[in-house]
């Protein structure tokens, strides 16, 4: 079955842009004072009034906290969130509400608290069970409260968790490798997001690797470390459905995914996107210039309508890199013929064996999924 032919619903995003530090290597939007906190919050009630036509009555089955660290609000800050949605939607009645969460934030005293709202699911940021390598990447938790977050949420009951972990950095032995994806099978976590560290502009890591304080990442480390990620994810029976994502069967991430299913979302918050279908829109990235905006009824965002060119390229780009992989009628119901001329430009990746057609569907190969984006690139209209 293709990837858009699955039936989904909406889904709404909500970007807390608060962090205790910064992380040398990110580039999302954030700012580390929580300064103007209480009035973000309002302007974010306030743009989900604002925006409560965008999704057309679509029934919403997912809600995302995302950052930033939405770790950081309280349960009565998310409570007031939420219920502004519940107000304004029709929200599925098992709808998968994550939070993003760093493993300092979740004490047992903040969890028995968050069992007072509808958060039903944790994206839980652990990056590294070592503390020499938290600290190159200045994160603020430490490797004891990595794995002593994962066991409190157990415990207080949370059984639907992720972890996010990296790979590819200097400090990263194969061995130390290991041992964070072995400490990940032991702690039983349901759902697995693992990334390369990738190097952005304007970020203190690339910084540091400009000004000859770190070296540059080995591209070569990081394509063997994603090999033994996805040795080690099959052998444990974790299915591999996006490049970076691996679950148990039945624990996707039903947000993300939808993201790659072309679902319709709503953004909300400084940064945040959108997506109807036709069009994406995007919020400014700026705390204050957001509340401003917001303060006087408007949304502060740039629209793009998307060309047809657009709408393939985009499909192109989220759906090879997934397990459903990439439908040619699909393809045809945009552009007509359009699957022959991708077929043609296709042919070199079949040479390479990196990837394979099954029926109307194109899947990445095991090999295919080190050059993802290489091959999507090469697919483009």
């Amino acid at each position: 079955m293709g990837l858009y032919t699955l039936k989904s619903m909406a889904g709404i995003y909500i970007h807390i842009p608060f962090c205790k530090q910064a992380c040398y290597y990110c580039d999302f939007h954030f700012s580390t004072s929580l300064k103007y906190k209480d009035e973000l919050l309002q302007a974010l009630v306030k743009e989900i009034q604002l925006q409560k036509n965008y999704l057309k009555g679509e029934t919403i089955e997912t809600i995302y906290f995302g950052g930033g660290t939405p770790s950081l609000l309280s349960a009565d800050e998310i409570n007031l969130l939420i219920n502004t949605v519940i107000g304004l939607h029709t929200v599925s009645s098992n709808a998968e509400i994550t939070l993003e969460a760093n493993p300092d934030d979740l004490h047992r005293e903040k969890l028995q608290s968050l069992r007072q709202t509808d958060i039903n699911r944790f994206s839980i940021g652990i990056q590294s069970f070592f503390d020499e390598d938290l600290e190159w990447m200045n994160r603020v938790h430490r490797a004891n409260e990595a794995e002593a977050s994962v066991k409190m949420a157990q415990d207080a009951g949370f059984e639907n968790l992720t972890v996010d972990l990296i790979y590819g950095y200097p400090l990263l032995t194969d061995q130390k490798w290991k041992y964070n994806l072995d400490k990940v099978f032991e702690l039983g976590m349901p759902h697995v997001s693992s990334y390369s560290m990738t190097v952005e502009p304007k970020t203190a890591l690339a910084s540091f690797i400009k000004n000859k304080k770190q070296p540059a990442m080995n591209e070569q480390q990081s394509a063997e470390q994603f090999i033994s990620l996805m040795d080690a994810m099959q052998t444990h029976g974790f299915e591999h459905y996006e490049i970076s994502n691996f679950c148990k069967p039945g624990h996707y991430s039903r947000h993300n995914s939808n993201y790659w299913k072309g679902v319709k979302y709503l953004g909300i918050g400084p940064s945040a996107h959108s997506y109807n279908g036709g069009e994406r829109q995007w919020n400014v990235a700026n705390n204050s210039k957001y509340i401003q905006a917001i303060d006087t009824g408007n949304i502060p965002a740039e629209i793009e309508i998307l060309s047809e060119a657009d709408r393939l390229n985009e499909y192109i780009m989220t759906s090879i890199r997934t397990i459903w992989g990439l439908d040619l009628a699909w393809l045809n119901s945009i552009a007509p013929a359009s699957s022959d001329q991708l077929l043609i430009a296709a042919r070199r990746f079949f040479d390479n064996q990196w990837i394979e057609q099954k029926g109307e569907i194109i899947y990445l190969t095991q090999t295919g999924k080190l050059y993802a984006d290489n091959i999507a690139s090469g697919l483009f209209f």
